[in-house]
């Protein structure tokens, strides 16, 4: 199926879902999540702000915020991405593509990001993923010196056999589902 196709298929899906399964969902994949020895082992860890009906990451900020990490949220940068600590959810606001944004000026090198999770539309069994087309994290990281773990959450009808890749694409270190664990390292 040519990548379009997908992306209009998981989104209309995912914007299917009512509220309380959404929650419900979320918040099974984020109780897996904050036990996970890379997270409890993360000292920085870099999340993304939900958008139409993606994983919640508000109980990932809860708890990292608890065991005292230092939590990353990105930015649009131009055709870039940085990515800004931010010690509270009210200092993210709606910036580009309707998504919040954080406000601050602490920027964080790359080098310094032990684990990041990254949102997508679709994921396959060997690690892809698919976004939205725009490629900011897929130019982030051919940009950047690769430290840490690339993290991926989605609900299981977001997990397809196969995604179509190109030359450009990152790769995840894992996937967390509601009901599973992939691990591609």
């Amino acid at each position: 199926m040519p990548k379009h196709s997908l992306r209009e298929q998981m989104l209309e899906h995912r914007c299917r879902l009512t509220a309380a399964t959404l929650q419900q969902l979320s918040d099974l994949i984020q109780s897996q999540f904050v036990e996970l020895p890379e997270f409890l082992a993360a000292d920085v860890v870099a999340l993304y702000a939900p958008v139409r009906n993606e994983v919640a990451t508000a109980e990932l900020f809860r708890a990292g915020r608890k065991m005292g990490k230092r939590l990353l949220f990105p930015r649009v940068f131009g055709k870039h991405l940085e990515f800004v600590e931010v010690s509270d959810w009210s200092e993210l606001h709606s910036g580009a593509f309707g998504i919040a944004e954080p406000t601050g000026s602490n920027v964080v090198d790359s080098a310094a990001i032990d684990l990041m999770v990254l949102p997508g539309l679709a994921f396959d069994r060997r690690g892809h993923r698919l976004g939205y087309g725009k490629g900011y994290y897929d130019r982030y990281w051919q940009q950047q010196p690769r430290h840490g773990l690339l993290l991926g959450l989605a609900f299981d009808f977001q997990v397809v056999d196969r995604l179509p890749v190109e030359h450009h694409d990152i790769q995840l270190d894992l996937l967390v589902t509601e009901t599973s664990l992939l691990r591609f390292v």
